[in-house]
């Protein structure tokens, strides 16, 4: 059976946890795991800019013994008009799993409908699932485990990455906080998906315009670019304004644990969404959860290709 990863609830708990376990193991012997030896490709297609997301899947593509087929969809036929259906028939017959950096996830759930082989998101502007697996492998190597852990996301709520920690931290079993302006909350359909799964697994979900009691006591705090691929129009100076009581600065750090540590998925813009002395401080990790990316990544691809064996 063909599985793909366009959300975070794709994995079930246990199946994260082994993704998890995996991206370990890979990570303390990176050229160990060879599952595109041939090589074999993997294409990966491109819509918006990247470093990290390119960066990481090329590398890791390589390091498993394959080959990254990159794409930019400007310079591919996608650019002109071919239908994702059309483009995606010809590409899996051709390579092991197609991962795609796009616009709407309704793009990525048509390629998965006629794929044969596994298609990942590798963001969307709904969900940003590879960015979860990489946060949560950083996570599980500083505390031992996720499950459990307060996680508490302050910011722009209404983007990728809030619904995302949202859906993967429930999977996790964490306690997921997500604080903002009340005109910047999550998409309700998103938050309700979050309970649901959160009535399985232990998590809860708490969403709050209080930014202060939204950082109690948390041992994660994360954050992201409040200006948005796309979005660059909306930093206007009122917008600004209005999401600066959820910067994460000192005074967030030290209403959170004292064990808690800081994330942000980059590009970061110190002074807006978090202040330069706690991005190069001792609380961050952000340097550790970039390269997460490419050890969370090579084991999703992984575990995708073997369950088509």
């Amino acid at each position: 059976m063909t599985r793909h990863f366009l959300a975070d609830d794709d994995l079930s708990s246990d199946e994260q946890l082994e993704v998890l376990g995996l991206a370990q193991t890979m990570k303390a012997d990176r050229h160990k795991f060879t599952p595109f030896a041939g090589p074999k490709s993997v294409a990966v297609i491109f819509d918006k800019p990247s470093t990290r997301t390119r960066v990481s899947f090329a590398v890791g593509i390589a390091e498993l013994g394959g080959y990254p087929l990159v794409l930019d969809a400007g310079t591919s036929q996608l650019g002109r008009g071919e239908t994702i259906e059309d483009t995606t028939r010809v590409l899996d017959r051709q390579v092991e799993a197609i991962v795609w950096r796009t616009f709407g996830q309704e793009r990525v759930e048509a390629m998965a409908s006629v794929s044969a082989v596994p298609v990942v998101n590798a963001l969307t502007d709904q969900f940003h699932p590879c960015q979860i697996l990489a946060d949560l492998l950083t996570i599980k190597e500083r505390f031992g485990t996720v499950r459990g852990r307060t996680l508490t996301y302050l910011g722009d709520a209404a983007n990728n990455m809030a619904h995302s920690y949202l859906v993967g931290g429930a999977v996790a079993g964490m306690h997921v906080r997500v604080g903002g302006p009340k005109n910047a909350l999550p998409d309700e359909k998103i938050v309700e998906r979050a309970r649901k799964i959160a009535e399985h697994t232990g998590s809860t979900i708490t969403i709050t315009d209080d930014p202060e009691a939204a950082a109690k006591d948390a041992d994660v705090l994360a954050t992201d670019t409040w200006v948005s691929m796309g979005q660059e129009t909306a930093s206007s100076a009122e917008r600004l304004a209005t999401l600066a009581p959820y910067r994460i600065d000192q005074k967030a750090v030290e209403t959170a644990k004292d064990t808690a540590i800081v994330l942000h998925c980059l590009p970061a813009y110190r002074g807006n969404e978090i202040s330069a002395d706690v991005l190069d401080g001792p609380r961050s990790v952000v340097w550790d959860q970039a390269e997460n990316r490419l050890h969370a990544q090579k084991a999703l691809l992984t575990w995708l290709v073997e369950q088509r064996r």
